[in-house]
């Protein structure tokens, strides 16, 4: 009897607190926050920034909006603000406060701003003068790239070292072709403001991490999403406050207002141009949700199908080795020794000048490496080179040629980057358009070598072309300043990137050589008498 009252007696307290909690109000009253008051530091070194400061009796949050089209938002810290207007303007900014249940109060003010920055050469490529219309570089490598910041690669943080985008990788999926259609045009306006729309055609390529922003999961992959991105946003060019090496960037800084992007929606709103020519725009952000990631985007002011100028079709150098006799003194000099004092690579060879080395004969250049001792070498070849006589940039290489045979050879048709003297390499950079070793029989390399990559850790690319010893095959090289790509008879097997951040833009000159044994030759024949390089002829077209 006792313990039935005893659980009525809970049962009633039970309901009794139910009933009280139902009664509770689920929202607290809405307040409209009072005494608004905004502070604002604005620098005297011609920077253009300035430090604003806000505060409001129950204020949850502040947004600021700037005049020249940029908003920020704070939860009472200060913002901020770089004005990149060249000259003294008069800038407004409206300040609004926001309290509890979504009520506001706004002020109004005035700053007077001196900003020294300017970049016109920047302003006229990307805007081409009045307006200009950009597209993505499907066609080149790592047209899309990942990287990482100082904190995780502090030997490459400028370069996308994680990813890097094959040519037309995204073009023929449906989940990221949209990617590859979009148009993007920076104008000017009657103020000198630059004006940014973005044509997507309906859908942008999101980035996984960042797709909730265009309705999508918020994870997972990459996808194509309907998006909205019609009207104007205005663009504001300053100064970097990024720590990239100076040689890796322009300096500059786009900041796009109101949520604008470039065509790929990672989160960010503010890049840093990398490089920028008449046609080709290179620039790197952060990742707007893991900011240890940093993307990379390029562009081309080339629309899609129409050439973008690298046909390369005019003969500038043309060595048809028709001459017998020693290679013409006009174009070729000689490297002579064993390259012990810098150029060798522990190579067992001794290069001379001699006819027995080097001679061209019935039209063709003979490199040939002989098994004898000279000069306290047990083997003996020859190594020819352009210095100063024959340089370029940029262009497209062939050279018809017959590879020797034999454990240990090493023959190479190579380039070296011209400042080599006062810019030691790997830093004056190299690109091998051909090499091979007899201990791999019929495998070609093609390799670049640059600071980061060099030696044993250079970047390569290779292909098997069935009897290269026995006969002549077309070496090419298609050279330009967004890729290097090379190809053997007009087939292409591999592509490397180049970019402002390497060595490969500006003038290199040519090499011939076959070494015996060395770093990459390896192990020679102890049955090995002699093997030539017949070179047929080389022609370079710009």
């Amino acid at each position: 009897m006792n313990s039935t009252k005893i659980l009525w007696g809970f049962l009633l307290i039970f309901l009794s607190l139910a009933a009280c909690q139902e009664e509770e109000p689920d929202l607290t009253a809405p307040v409209t926050p009072t005494n608004l008051v905004v502070n604002s530091e604005i620098s005297q070194d011609g920077s253009g920034i300035v430090i604003f400061s806000a505060s409001a009796d129950n204020a949850l949050n502040y947004k600021y909006f700037f005049s020249d089209g940029t908003t920020a938002l704070s939860n009472g810290e200060p913002v901020t603000k770089r004005f990149t207007k060249t000259g003294l303007n008069t800038y407004q900014v409206t300040v609004t406060a926001t309290g509890i249940g979504g009520l506001s109060s706004s002020t109004f003010l005035e700053v007077e701003v001196q900003s020294d920055f300017s970049d016109p050469e920047t302003l006229q490529l990307l805007t081409g003068g009045s307006s200009k219309t950009w597209y993505l570089d499907v066609a080149q490598p790592a047209h899309l790239g990942v990287g990482l910041t100082k904190e995780l690669r502090p030997d490459l943080y400028w370069f996308p070292t994680e990813f890097r985008a094959e040519p037309n990788l995204f073009c023929n999926n449906p989940n990221s072709s949209c990617f590859c259609d979009d148009e993007m045009t920076f104008s000017l306006n009657s103020s000198g403001q630059i004006i940014f729309e973005l044509d997507n055609k309906g859908a942008t390529f999101f980035n996984g991490a960042n797709s909730a922003a265009g309705g999508g999961p918020g994870s997972g992959g990459d996808i194509c999403l309907e998006f909205d991105t019609s009207g104007q946003t205005v663009v504001n060019l300053g100064p970097s406050e990024d720590d990239l090496p100076p040689s890796e960037t322009t300096g500059t800084v786009m900041n796009l207002s109101g949520g604008g992007f470039l065509m790929y929606y990672n989160g960010a709103f503010s890049y840093e141009i990398l490089s920028i020519t008449e046609n080709n725009l290179y620039v790197r952000s952060l990742d707007g949700v893991n900011p240890v990631l940093a993307w990379y985007l390029k562009f081309t002011a080339t629309p899609p199908g129409d050439s973008p100028g690298n046909d390369f079709d005019t003969l500038v150098f043309e060595e048809e080795f028709e001459v017998d006799g020693a290679p013409d003194a006009s174009v070729w000099n000689y490297d002579l020794g064993t390259g012990d004092n810098g150029w060798g690579n522990n190579e067992s060879q001794f290069y001379t000048d001699r006819p027995e080395n080097i001679i061209v004969e019935d039209g063709f250049l003979k490199i040939t490496a002989r098994a004898e001792e000279f000069g306290g070498s047990s083997y003996t070849s020859a190594r020819i080179q352009s210095y100063q006589k024959f340089e370029f940039q940029y262009g497209k290489v062939e050279v018809r040629a017959k590879l020797p045979a034999g454990g240990g050879t090493w023959p190479a048709i190579w380039m070296l980057g011209a400042d080599f003297e006062t810019n030691t390499w790997p830093a004056a950079g190299e690109i091998d358009i051909m090499e091979h070793v007899g201990n791999q029989q019929n495998t070609i390399y093609g390799s670049t070598h640059d600071p980061n990559n060099f030696a044993g850790d250079s970047r390569s690319v290779t292909t098997v072309v069935e009897g290269v010893s026995d006969n002549f095959h077309v070496y090419g090289l298609q050279w330009t300043q967004d890729a290097i790509t090379f190809s053997v008879d007009g087939e292409e097997f591999g592509t490397l990137e180049n970019n402002g951040s390497l060595p490969f833009n500006k003038d290199f000159f040519m090499i011939l050589n076959v070494a015996m044994g060395g770093n990459f030759g390896g192990e020679i024949n102890p049955a090995f008498t002699e093997s030539s390089m017949e070179v047929d002829y080389i022609r370079v077209y710009q």
